[in-house]
């Protein structure tokens, strides 16, 4: 055990799903019905964006949209081997998020949930990162001056969205969204998974 060790490591993924934009322009369809239907939308962690409420889960399009990410789940449940058989995995909730022209998302966590999501069915240029917060009190508390920064000393990290992307992560994990500087809409499904004990 000698050399550098990881221990108590954040892990959030990463990832690009594959053929995803037939999924994203029927799910696309979905968002905007719901914004139709309420265009004020619910007030969160969005500055000047559009909540959504709900997703009705029992939805085709949103179905669809499930089965596409399910494997990229699984990927997470079986790094963090937590036991599937003696746990039932839920999905809580999931909702959408429009941003345009300078709305962004202050800092926030998913309470009561164990793994958190964001992705992207648009993602324009310069539409805002989303940025992750060292979640341990003692080193943001006090850390000594880096020369820059990288994965062992940074307090802060961000994340560029792209069409098709995929975030997931602790759901413990403070996180906000930077102003969408572009005029175009910036849309990210987040979702909330728990594992619920047999």
């Amino acid at each position: 055990m000698s050399g550098l060790n990881l221990f108590f490591s954040t892990p959030i993924w990463i990832s690009t799903i594959n053929n995803y934009k037939e999924t994203n322009e029927d799910i696309y369809l979905y968002i905007k019905n719901l914004q139709k239907e309420d265009q004020v939308g619910l007030s969160k962690s969005n500055v000047k964006g559009w909540h959504s409420q709900d997703f009705d889960l029992n939805n085709q399009s949103v179905k669809k949209f499930i089965n596409i990410i399910s494997p990229k789940i699984n990927e997470v449940l079986n790094d963090m081997d937590w036991d599937i058989k003696k746990q039932t995995v839920k999905i809580t909730n999931m909702w959408a998020i429009i941003n345009i022209g300078g709305a962004s998302n202050s800092r926030h966590h998913h309470g009561n949930n164990d793994i958190s999501a964001a992705y992207y069915v648009r993602a324009p240029k310069k539409c805002g990162e989303i940025v992750f917060y060292d979640p341990r009190p003692a080193p943001v508390f006090s850390h000594p001056k880096s020369n820059k920064t990288n994965v062992l000393n940074a307090m802060v990290n961000s994340v560029n969205p792209v069409e098709g992307g995929l975030i997931l992560f602790p759901s413990y994990l403070d996180h906000s969204v930077n102003p969408n500087l572009s005029n175009e809409e910036r849309i990210v499904i987040s979702f909330n998974i728990k594992l619920v004990r047999i």
